[in-house]
């Protein structure tokens, strides 16, 4: 399976084009945003765990990455609210389930085979969060020679700072971001996914409201998984 799958084109699904499909384990659905392989893939999904659902106990060959959209997320090492930030290394293993429920971003098998790292990280701790200037914050939520993680909160009118080194993505998790200069102006609203080719720097300003997303960069080097 190869969705949005080549990684040195631009690629955005916005709210309004998310499509639910059910996974292999009942009371879980999914929206694919990017995918190269089968059940065993590089993939980029928004995950929707029903009450009192759960997925079998796995292990993570190529390591997992989570943010906590809404509702409760929880596995052995405990239960994380919508805010928290889990990031579970090749090798490691697991069983999730969700008592209330619960939406979670998730990326697997993007991580190098040497990455050790388990980090939780809540962001709804404003201990966590460092200003950067007039109109900016940011939360650090991993950086190695491979990707850097974080979230960025601009307020109205602010620009996204973006890089041309290795590709960047993002997701909108409260207002919106406006690809400005660009026919006819996209909006991205709450929900909207964003992936970003080498090179490809678009000016993106926060809305009216502002914006808060999460923001991943330098990760595109190509891993390779079955498709």
């Amino acid at each position: 399976m190869r969705i949005n799958a080549d990684f040195t084109r631009r690629a955005v699904v916005t709210p309004e084009h998310h499509e639910w499909v059910a996974s292999p384990q009942g009371g879980v659905e999914r929206v694919m945003l990017d995918r190269v392989g089968a059940e065993k893939a590089r993939a980029t999904s928004l995950v929707r765990y029903a009450q009192g659902s759960h997925f079998p106990p796995h292990e993570h060959p190529g390591g997992e990455e989570i943010l906590v959209l809404s509702g409760t997320f929880s596995d052995e090492s405990g239960d994380f609210p919508a805010g928290w930030y889990v990031r579970n290394p090749p090798g490691s293993a697991h069983r999730p389930s969700s008592e209330p429920g619960a939406t979670i971003f998730v990326k697997l098998w993007q991580m190098p085979p040497e990455d050790d790292h388990h980090v939780r990280v809540d962001t709804n701790d404003p201990a966590a969060w460092h200003r950067q200037g007039e109109g900016r914050e940011t939360c650090p939520l991993f950086e190695s020679a491979a990707e850097r993680v974080c979230l960025e909160r601009l307020a109205a009118g602010q620009a996204l700072p973006l890089e041309a080194t290795r590709g960047e993505e993002l997701l909108v998790l409260d207002g919106e971001l406006v690809l400005d200069g660009e026919a006819p102006g996209q909006t991205l609203s709450k929900g909207s996914w964003l992936r970003l080719p080498v090179g490809d720097t678009p000016r993106l300003l926060a809305g009216a409201d502002g914006v808060t997303c999460y923001l991943k960069r330098d990760h595109l080097a190509p891993l390779t998984v079955d498709a």
